[in-house]
């Protein structure tokens, strides 16, 4: 299901701290061009290089929060029968089964490492880098595993050239990049393609909040809600879009709707923030 595969990247307000770190770009639709005040040079293989580091690093660097007992002597068992399997359809199980544990700790990184280790197909690994990618606090860390998934989506990609879902995250990981014109351009080929496609006019209605084009981004999600109304989420970024683009009585009637019908509660608590701003 689609909605369940953009949440990843769309929590409420976690998502907007994300996106508002990205750099500053400016997405024109209708002349098919993108303006940046200096523009960035492409990545070229050496900076993909430097960005670059083995899964084992990724997955060692620290995290927050404290493993709880019971469940670190799981994963130190399930480590050393990983290591002391003796075929690979043993190893892949035990891999597997960290890779769960991991991600129930919502730790994505070594999840996503695991999910390399057990598993054989390209998109489902690049997927596991994209999420924790897509929640990477740390900037170096984050560059690491965009690397990582551009690996295997790119593989992807090359067998299957009509897979946006693929293309929208690999384009994604461009964007917070040094290079963030070739993934807006990527996101503009899908919806050239595909003009309802509802996770990249998503990605590009955020991108426009995030380069302070409102009028735009109000565009992108209303487009996307006539043709997708079950997408609270763009409907939480319409309606702060129509707010900053002053427009204060729609987007207090929207957030005062998407308040009466949703249960999560970070976006209710991000709901309520901005009302009272209004």
């Amino acid at each position: 299901m689609l909605k369940s595969r953009i949440i990843l990247i769309v929590i409420a307000i976690a998502l907007i701290a994300v996106f508002f770190s990205l750099p500053k770009v400016v997405v024109d639709n209708e002349n098919e061009s993108i303006d940046k005040g200096s523009e960035a040079p492409a990545l070229d293989s050496s900076s993909e290089q430097q960005a670059s580091t083995s899964a084992d690093e990724i997955m060692s660097e620290s995290h927050s929060g404290k493993i709880p007992e019971e469940i670190r002597q799981d994963i130190v068992r399930l480590r050393n029968s990983y290591e002391l399997a003796k075929n690979q359809e043993n190893s892949a199980i035990f891999a597997d089964s960290l890779a769960s544990v991991y991600r129930n700790l919502n730790r994505l990184d070594s999840a996503a490492k695991y999910v390399e280790l057990s598993k054989e197909d390209n998109e489902l690994i690049g997927n596991a880098y994209y999420e924790a990618f897509s929640f990477a606090a740390d900037v170096d860390k984050a560059k690491r595993l965009a690397v990582k998934t551009r690996e295997y989506l790119q593989k992807v990609l090359n067998g299957d050239p009509a897979n946006n879902s693929a293309k929208i995250k690999l384009a994604m990981t461009y964007v917070s990049s040094d290079n963030p014109m070739q993934g807006i351009s990527m996101l503009l080929e899908v919806v050239e393609e595909d003009p309802n496609n509802e996770e990249a006019l998503f990605n590009l209605g955020i991108l426009s909040i995030q380069s302070g084009q409102y009028s735009k981004a109000i565009e992108r999600f209303e487009k996307l809600l006539l043709h997708h109304p079950d997408n609270i989420q763009a409907e939480f970024y319409l309606a702060l879009s129509l707010m900053n683009n002053g427009q204060k009585v729609k987007a207090r009637k929207l957030f005062t709707e998407i308040k009466n019908k949703s249960n999560d509660e970070q976006l209710l608590a991000a709901v309520e923030s901005y009302l009272n701003e209004l």
